[in-house]
């Protein structure tokens, strides 16, 4: 660990602590210097940290900026085996974790930027990943025998660990848009993207990329227009810690599920979050669109839909589309 990190684990385990300088420098075996330097680098990397004579060097409380040691601190005991990266940039994370598996890497190898330059979300569309208002996700698994059926189960067990990382976070409720989309208040606020690589001789799981694309504020420059009236955000003003409390929500929560699979009850959590069933949707299928009725959701995540001329069918991949209707009308 380098001067600079360690002395950001320090001040985000005391925020809003003074530290004097020689304090810090005994409890890192350090010099003052050091000390200076590292305070230095980090005020140009953006954290706002004061300094005052005779009582020594303090991090804002209001700081908001993803970093490993923010997101550390609010880390439960289930999440020690994540081997964690934190970016500012990076081109695509579930890129970045796939080179990473195809060299070796153990479960639990995961990357979070604040920025993505080539974000990619499902049926090779992008994904909006502008810098420094979002949370961009992606983790290695390596699930021992699961089928292409069962895999599907990641990206539901994500979705919900989303949606109650949101709701203990914001205070908000969250709904899930079968499969992997979260809507807060009638816009959608994450995107998920599950990829896996299948073993050629039995067909099981050789590893999978869950990642996880969350708006956390509003961009700066707003939404581009053809997101506009679909994307939102969980927060529309800064929240001291929100990016990395959200991020560790998810993680715990999602972690906790993952490893104790047999008995998560994810899929009644999933079934009670849903924003389709009951609901007139829009069955995308090799670019045709088929008027439907969301029925149900059943143990396998699969969605019933029965279409306009009675017949019924469980959907184990594809897209729907439906109508939300919120204060700005129909979406």
């Amino acid at each position: 660990m380098t001067t600079k990190e360690k002395l950001l684990a320090l001040f985000e385990s005391g925020k809003g602590t003074y530290f004097s300088g020689e304090e810090i420098a005994k409890q890192l075996q350090i010099s003052r210097a050091a000390v200076w330097k590292g305070v230095k680098t980090l005020r140009s990397e953006g954290y706002p940290i004061d300094a005052v004579t005779n009582k020594g060097y303090c991090l804002s409380t209001a700081t908001d900026i993803l970093s490993n040691q923010g997101i550390q601190k609010y880390l439960a005991p289930q999440c020690a085996c994540l081997d964690l990266v934190v970016v500012p940039e990076v081109s695509c994370t579930n890129l970045w974790v796939r080179e990473k598996a195809h060299q070796g890497a153990l479960e639990g190898c995961a990357i979070i930027a604040n920025h993505q330059l080539q974000g990619r979300g499902r049926l090779g569309r992008s994904f909006f990943s502008p810098p420094e208002t979002g949370i961009y996700l992606s983790l290695l698994l390596r699930p021992q025998q699961y089928s292409a059926q069962q895999a599907v189960r990641i990206t539901t067990m994500a979705a919900v660990a989303v949606c109650e990382a949101i709701e203990a976070v914001s205070g908000q409720p969250a709904q899930i848009k079968w499969i992997n989309d979260i809507y807060v208040g009638g816009k959608k606020v994450c995107g998920i993207l599950t990829e896996a690589s299948f073993g050629l001789e039995n067909g099981l799981v050789e590893y999978a990329v869950l990642g996880v694309g969350i708006n956390v504020y509003p961009p700066r420059q707003g939404f581009p227009k053809e997101l506009e009236s679909i994307a939102g955000a969980v927060f529309q003003s800064p929240q001291d810690d929100g990016k990395n409390r959200l991020a560790a929500e998810f993680l715990n929560r999602f972690m906790d599920g993952y490893t104790h699979l047999e008995q998560a009850d994810y899929v009644e959590k999933y079934r009670a979050r849903s924003l389709v069933l009951g609901r007139e949707v829009s069955v995308l299928t090799g670019g045709q669109a088929k008027q439907a009725t969301a029925l149900e959701i059943d143990d396998a995540c699969r969605l019933r839909v029965r279409y306009l001329d009675g017949q019924e069918e469980s959907l184990s991949s594809g897209e729907v589309s439906l109508k939300l209707e919120n204060k700005e009308g129909f979406l």
